[in-house]
């Protein structure tokens, strides 16, 4: 494979290379592999690790204004590495951040002491859409709102920046270890004599935690996959985790409540269940509560989740702690709640609520990323740079109409990784999602879902607008 035309840019940090070209050191031992192969072998390990990603059958569902369309994921063969010691940091700033985002949502649905306090706008936490009133003075096992957190992390030539935390139903991670297993499968020795270390036991990790979380006098306890049903995007995700966890996939229609308890149908019979993994959205988990027209949720179950006899992962209410507004607060957070500096750096966050923040975004909308602050997936923004004259006086319409509805950020130099493309290696931008897994402590699979922008020049690494996947190794001390 051959580097020599690659393409270094010292605007973006690159995975791979130092500025003068040499390998990180990192990286050296695969930059040594690629250089011996020829183009016809790195072509025919792209084509297999392709063509195992459509073998299993590896898709997700992109919707278009008139039909949904499923897709084989896009996935690049190249790695992406980080040392241990680039993990470790990474790992301690992860914990400590999910440690205070949990602590400031058990806070706001029952003290509330940070609104109290003046540390964050009372209209920030309770204007948001995702605030649930119907949460107040609600308690969770060991105090974990949120069980499975997806972080987005970029690198820039200032280091690494939390871009968003998701923490609702969090996505991707069966792309983490589908990456692993068709990456893997093709750099076998270049992958042990690294000293990779694994990811596979996400599941085990993950049943480990949705046990710790289960209803105090169940040992043993029944847990289950709650999904929305074969039409959702990430479908295949949720069959993938039921089977690494060895949890029955229910919908809604499965399960019932009876007396406070949630049972599931069984051939048998009902049979109680302790734990719901739901990959539900809020509005849709109990039509009693929250929207009555949801067939996808089960009357009475955040009734029987209140009364502590059946454990959701993630509670209701945890989007408040993801709104883009609220992000921008997170690092005044970690100090608030645990006393220290913030380890992970935010990007620099202007909230349109505010008016001087407003007239800036609007005075810049050609340099800025502007965003909705409930969307994700890519959509509803607007990169300044890369839109039209026509684009950003129609995208300022809806700031002015609606300002609490939008921030705005900086566009950011995302880091590059080598890739395939055409059969040379071309820098792409790239992100990595890990999973962070709280039960009874918190704990981290060294890997992530690397996501890549494979589309020249794109910033947007979302699968649904044009990005792919990357397999990240962490390489062992």
């Amino acid at each position: 494979m051959d580097f020599r035309s690659y393409d270094l840019d010292a605007q973006y940090y690159d995975e791979m290379f130092l500025g003068d070209g040499t390998p990180r050191e990192q990286f050296q031992s695969l930059h040594e592999a690629l250089r011996r192969l020829s183009v016809e072998d790195v072509g025919s390990i792209q084509e297999r690790v392709t063509r195992s990603f459509s073998n299993e059958g590896i898709t997700f569902t992109v919707y278009g204004d008139e039909e949904a369309e499923e897709r084989i994921i896009p996935i690049d063969c190249v790695p992406r590495i980080l040392s241990a010691e680039e993990w470790r940091w990474l790992e301690t700033g992860l914990t400590q951040r999910l440690r205070a985002l949990n602590l400031f949502l058990g806070d706001i649905y029952n003290d509330a002491r940070i609104i109290a306090d003046g540390v964050i706008p009372v209209d920030v936490v309770r204007g948001c859409p995702q605030y649930r009133i119907e949460m107040r003075g609600v308690s969770v096992p060991h105090g974990v709102w949120v069980g499975v957190c997806g972080t987005d992390l970029v690198r820039t030539n200032d280091g690494f920046h939390v871009l968003e935390d998701n923490l609702r139903v969090p996505s991707g991670v069966s792309y983490m270890v589908a990456n692993r297993k068709a990456v893997k499968a093709n750099f076998r020795l270049l992958y042990r004599d690294s000293r990779v270390r694994e990811v596979e036991h996400y599941g085990r990790v993950l049943l480990q935690t949705l046990r710790e979380l289960a209803p105090k006098d169940r040992s043993g306890p029944c847990i289950v996959l709650l999904t929305p049903g074969v039409y959702n995007s990430a479908f295949y995700e949720h069959i993938f985790l039921a089977n690494e966890i060895g949890a029955e996939l229910v919908e809604g229609r499965d399960l019932l409540v009876n007396d406070g308890y949630v049972y599931m149908r069984t051939t048998a019979g009902l049979k109680r269940v302790d734990v719901i993994y739901r990959r539900v959205d809020d509005d849709f988990l109990d039509p009693l509560v929250f929207r009555p027209d949801s067939l996808l949720g089960v009357p009475g179950l955040i009734h029987a989740f209140k009364q502590g006899n059946v454990a959701l992962v993630n509670a209701p209410g945890t989007g408040v702690a993801d709104d883009k507004s609220v992000y921008a607060f997170v690092p005044d957070m970690v100090r608030y709640y645990l006393g220290e500096e913030p380890l992970l750096k935010n990007v620099k966050t202007w909230l349109c609520r505010r008016p001087e923040e407003l007239e800036y975004t609007l005075d810049n909308l050609q340099d800025l990323v502007v965003k909705r602050v409930g969307e994700s997936g890519g959509y509803g923004m607007l990169v300044g740079p890369h839109s039209t004259p026509e684009e950003r006086d129609d995208y300022a319409k809806q700031v002015r109409a609606n300002p609490a509805d939008f921030i705005s950020q900086p566009v950011l130099s995302l880091s590059r990784a080598p890739c395939v493309i055409d059969g040379r290696a071309e820098p792409r931008h790239v992100d990595l999602r890990p999973f962070v897994l709280n039960g009874r402590r918190i704990r981290i699979v060294p890997g992530a879902f690397c996501r890549v922008a494979l589309r020249r020049g794109s910033l947007v690494v979302n699968s649904s607008q044009g990005g792919g996947g990357k397999d990240l190794w962490v390489l062992g001390d």
